[in-house]
């Protein structure tokens, strides 16, 4: 995995984890349970995106070498 593609994966954890915020703060401003809801559904797959993320990355480290290679 390139640096740049470990920056776009912990910049799509960042994202992941606004738009899960965004959809708390929605979900605790309405009434309207229906809307509740559907907040509390994104908010679960924004949470299993940011853990396939983690997981992504936790697998390339587990195949990366420990040792630099000379």
């Amino acid at each position: 995995m390139s640096s740049k593609e470990l920056e776009y994966i912990i910049d799509s954890i960042s994202n992941e984890d606004l738009l899960m915020k965004q959809c708390a703060v929605a979900a605790t401003s309405t009434s309207n349970q229906a809307l509740v809801n559907i907040y509390q559904q994104a908010i679960s797959q924004h949470q299993q995106h940011i853990e396939t993320l983690i997981h992504t990355i936790q697998q390339h480290q587990q195949l990366a070498p420990s040792q630099p290679q000379g």
